[in-house]
């Protein structure tokens, strides 16, 4: 039906994905064929496959103009960038936009990584990434994917909390460095946003740093210590309240160029949701008007 509304406006190419790198593949070669416009239906992992595919070649002014279309669990990306989440709404939004011709250009940030099990050296990410609880998270839901579990919130909730027990049983030691400013060390945690929101559990955005966006350079928001009273009283305020989040626990920046981030043991490292394995340095750095995008 999605692509039957489309193809009444745009001449219209269908392909499904097969494999795990397949939307990135097919992205890829859309870019060599002059293609105007690539669309991702499909969760995060399938926009971030597409972007990664997309930009496999690197920067262009004559890259296609992206269009999104969720149909995933979450959809962050297209949630920050006002879009329905609907995916009939999003697609009846997409036709406006195609014709009359309005897009946006936003900034991605990009990962460079280094460690044992580092498997993706250089990965663009969308909305965020991160080093350490949340990666655990990512890693230990793809396993739970994997024995054939549905992604809902409920299951990030069960998960967060018993990778926290394992965070406090094996404590990651982080350093952190940013610019113009020394090295912070001794971190427990670090997330890097792209955007706001951070994320989605259910319909309620999770606002680490409200004032990053689309626009600007990267947010950071790390933590020294995971004490079940600091923990109870983030994870408290970002549910209840609607972002801004303060105290002396926190170390958040907002607008960086770059976030450094080294461990003395290896640590996972998740990009827009999607583990990339253990690294023990890794560097995100902002892109400011990377990709044009229909909205």
């Amino acid at each position: 039906m999605l692509a039957h509304a489309l193809a009444s406006t745009v001449k219209l190419d269908v392909v499904e994905t097969e494999y795990r790198g397949h939307a990135g593949d097919v992205a890829a070669q859309a870019v060599v064929d002059g293609y105007g416009m690539v669309v991702a239906h499909g969760g995060d992992g399938t926009v971030n496959e597409v972007v990664n595919g997309m930009l496999r070649a690197g920067l262009s002014e004559d890259l296609p103009m992206l269009g999104v279309v969720p149909g995933g669990s979450a959809n962050v990306f297209a949630g920050a960038l006002g879009l329905p989440r609907d995916p009939v709404e999003a697609t009846y939004r997409l036709l406006q936009a195609i014709e009359n011709g309005t897009s946006r250009r936003v900034g991605l940030g990009k990962v460079a990584s280094a460690g044992p099990l580092s498997t993706d050296n250089d990965r663009w990410f969308t909305f965020n990434a991160g080093v350490g609880w949340d990666a655990d998270v990512v890693a230990n839901v793809e396993a739970q994917r994997a024995k054939g579990r549905e992604a809902s919130p409920s299951l990030y909730a069960r998960t967060a909390l018993a990778s926290y027990v394992g965070q406090r049983r094996h404590m990651p030691s982080l350093t952190v460095q940013i610019p113009g400013e020394e090295p912070l060390t001794d971190l427990r945690m670090a997330f890097v946003s792209n955007t706001d929101p951070w994320t989605y559990l259910g319909g309620k955005a999770i606002r680490l740093n409200p004032s990053t966006s689309f626009d600007n350079d990267l947010g950071l928001f790390a933590l020294r210590n995971l004490g079940l009273p600091t923990v109870l009283r983030y994870v408290g305020h970002l549910l209840v309240r609607d972002g801004n989040p303060k105290g002396g626990n926190l170390l958040r920046r907002d607008d960086v160029e770059y976030v450094r981030v080294t461990s003395r043991e290896p640590v996972n490292l998740q990009v827009d949701g999607d583990l990339l394995g253990d690294c023990t340095e890794v560097e995100f750095t902002s892109v400011r008007e990377a990709l044009t995008v229909a909205v």
